[in-house]
């Protein structure tokens, strides 16, 4: 098929500088942002205008080894990071600016670093091998609840525990929602290669085609269930555990059977024993673990139970050691304090407004996910610690897709698009998989992709590559600006050797470590997550209201209006 000739020629593309400067312009914050180093930080990025990451590359061809952390098993490259060694160095200064060596260790220590909720925040300590000397009573107590949680897993595993009919189960559901769904569900379906002989399934939706989906296979008499809550008052998690214990009573003789087929995940035991749950059926959750941080604890049940008790130790494991690696390693070697640094960098000094996570692994699918509750709960912000209104951007919309796939997808956003994008690429080097020959594909088109939001293509090199498919000269002068790319676009890559249950605990971590660094850096509280109660509130006033209570004054105008829609027959 000819290339028609369209009736003019647009005006030659913008060289790639001053095409990546404006689009910098467009999103860029102005206000400062309270830090002494903020001064020289401006002046570095209105600098980095006029560089070029290609160029950075060629000029020292030692760059890929200098832009490098190794930690736990993961090796980051930051070397097609638009970011020159001064600049690295001011942004570095900023660890020591905000003295964030200290809020390290006193989040380490136990102290109550969310000051809205008074509470510590020791996700750490669920994977420590030894307590700090005043948390000897809580370490004891996550031992107790591993060792029961082993068991547990052992018992159902084994066959030991069995249901109604005394069959063993073959089938795991976990309800929950939030950190008690998306982290579960995503180790365990990342970590399908582990997979021992119980099939896990997870629920999360009140929507009931979600539960009604999950069970539509199940056979009541081998199931069996997890309610992950820890209040036991979570809307969707009650009614989706209530329908479940509907759906067993169906089939089952006696309601005592709800006792051999429900485990629960709760602090609330009167709750849990007015379900039909025995205390014998639950481990604690306590309330200083953060349920976006909580798969370390007895919310991984469900991937204990997926990947055998071995397995889920050396996922805690890898996550301990990167938990090492962020408390005794210098921040210019850090690697989640490198990672926080070019955060801020790109959302603060480069106008980023959005981070795209790309892993390079199919059974990585749902780590954008996880990820966008960890980032964007965690530190999608509006005020500072004190209260006081922030005047500069804070976590950036975080999304993503599993490679190649993305490539059919959103990459022409990243490598055409008009919004400045930094991607993390995820890469394990390594595949589960004996076919080889499509796994070197994978890796070639993830090498590539970073390549080509580096190097993009000018107006030149596309004209000459129309010509090159036997496009007419004058028809590719006209085409070649459509096939323009500004390159000079940063991006990370993330490698692993492959994805076992340690690189994987260790990855987590690494994220974790760098949504903390980010949210010191911000000034904010990484930990507390007040925006997302006002819906809630309003939902119990709608659904009041649906069922023909007085709250109906409470709606505006809208919501009114859409639930007399609602209403109709």
């Amino acid at each position: 098929m000819r290339w028609q000739k369209l009736p003019a020629s647009p005006p030659a593309a913008p060289a790639n500088i001053a095409c990546i400067a404006k689009l910098r312009a467009i999103t860029m914050t102005t206000t400062d942002l309270p830090w002494p180093s903020n001064t020289a930080l401006r002046a570095h990025a209105k600098r980095h205008e006029q560089l070029q990451v290609s160029e950075l590359l060629s000029a020292d061809r030692g760059r890929p080894a200098d832009f490098h952390c190794h930690a736990a098993g993961i090796d980051l490259d930051y070397s097609r990071q638009l970011l020159d060694v001064p600049a690295r160095e001011a942004l570095i200064a900023l660890v020591a600016e905000t003295d964030l060596a200290s809020a390290r260790e006193a989040m380490f220590e136990g102290a109550s670093i969310n000051h809205t909720e008074q509470r510590a925040v020791l996700h750490t300590l669920l994977r420590a091998q030894t307590p700090p000397s005043g948390l000897t009573t809580e370490f004891a107590e996550i031992q107790q609840c591993l060792q029961d949680q082993q068991a547990w897993v052992d018992a159902v595993n084994s066959g030991q525990h069995r249901g109604f009919e005394d069959q063993p189960m073959t089938d795991i559901v976990n309800i929950g929602i939030g950190g008690s769904d998306l982290g579960p569900r995503m180790v365990v379906q990342a970590l399908t290669p582990y997979h021992q002989q119980l099939q896990v399934h997870f629920c999360a939706n009140i929507d009931p085609a979600d539960l009604d989906t999950t069970l539509s296979t199940l056979n009541p008499a081998t199931t069996l269930f997890i309610i992950c809550s820890k209040t036991f008052s979570t809307e969707e998690t009650l009614q989706n555990a209530a329908a479940a214990r509907r759906w067993l009573l169906a089939a089952a003789p006696d309601p005592s059977a709800v006792a051999q087929h429900f485990l629960a995940v709760s602090t609330n035991l009167d709750a849990v024993a007015e379900f039909g749950i025995p205390a014998d059926n639950v481990l604690p959750l306590w309330n200083w673990v953060g349920g976006r941080y909580s798969l370390w604890s007895a919310v991984g049940w469900s991937i204990a139970f997926a990947i055998g008790n071995a397995g889920f130790k050396q996922l805690l494991a890898g996550a301990q050691a990167m938990d090492e690696h962020f408390r005794n390693t210098p921040a210019a070697d850090n690697m989640p304090i490198i990672m926080s640094l070019l955060e801020l960098w790109s959302v603060n000094y480069q106008g980023g407004s959005n981070q795209a996570v790309i892993p390079y692994d199919h059974h990585l699918g749902r780590l954008p996910a996880f990820l966008q509750q960890l980032s964007m709960e965690s530190n999608g912000k509006r005020v500072t610690n004190d209260g006081t209104t922030v005047g500069y951007a804070t976590a950036p919309v975080l999304w993503g897709e599993e490679g190649s796939n993305g490539q059919h997808s959103f990459h022409q956003l990243l490598h055409q698009g008009t919004l400045l994008c930094p991607v993390d690429f995820i890469l394990p080097l390594t595949s589960h998989s004996d076919d080889k020959d499509r796994h070197r594909r994978l890796v070639a088109h993830c090498i590539a992709q970073g390549q080509a939001l580096t190097q993009g293509r000018d107006l030149q090199a596309s004209e000459d590559s129309l010509i090159q498919r036997g496009t007419p000269q004058d028809e590719a002068k006209v085409l070649a600006p459509h096939l323009v790319i500004p390159g000079n676009r940063s991006c990370s890559t993330l490698t692993c050797q492959q994805l076992t249950p340690h690189a994987l605990g260790a990855l987590i971590a690494l994220y974790e470590h760098k949504t903390f660094c980010s949210g010191h850096l911000w000034q904010i509280n990484a930990f507390d997550q007040w925006g997302v109660e006002l819906g809630k509130e309003l939902s119990a006033n709608v659904s009041e209201a649906m069922q023909g209570g007085t709250s109906s004054g409470a709606l505006d105008t809208a919501a009114q209006a859409l639930l007399e829609r609602w209403q109709q027959p």
